[in-house]
């Protein structure tokens, strides 16, 4: 098989996806220039964030064409590491409560 010969995706779906991303940014950008505060601001960073990273992976990286068990096995370990941090960062706040109530 020749190496020029896969599977070809129309440009107008990258100019797309590349205009979607941009206006994500602008909406990213425009949360520090409106200066939200709080858990609104790292709410909307962290969901601008999340889209414009899922965007690239299925669009840029092609997952989205892709078997759904190589997606899991991409996708899968790194949510699996996300939940193992946010049960040590559980784990640390207790252990934290703890010493500061008996070592007091």
């Amino acid at each position: 098989m020749n190496p020029g010969t896969g599977q070809q995706h129309p440009i107008s779906l990258y100019l797309k996806i590349w205009g979607l991303l941009f206006v994500l940014s602008t909406l990213s950008y425009l949360v520090d220039y409106l200066h939200l505060q709080g858990y609104l601001r790292w709410g909307l960073i962290l969901t601008f964030m999340i889209m414009k990273a899922g965007l690239i992976v299925a669009v840029f990286m092609h997952m989205a064409w892709e078997r759904l068990a190589l997606v899991y096995a991409i996708l899968l370990p790194p949510l699996a590491l996300l939940v193992l941090i946010w049960l040590m960062a559980a784990e640390a706040g207790h252990t934290l409560l703890t010493r500061l109530l008996f070592f007091n």
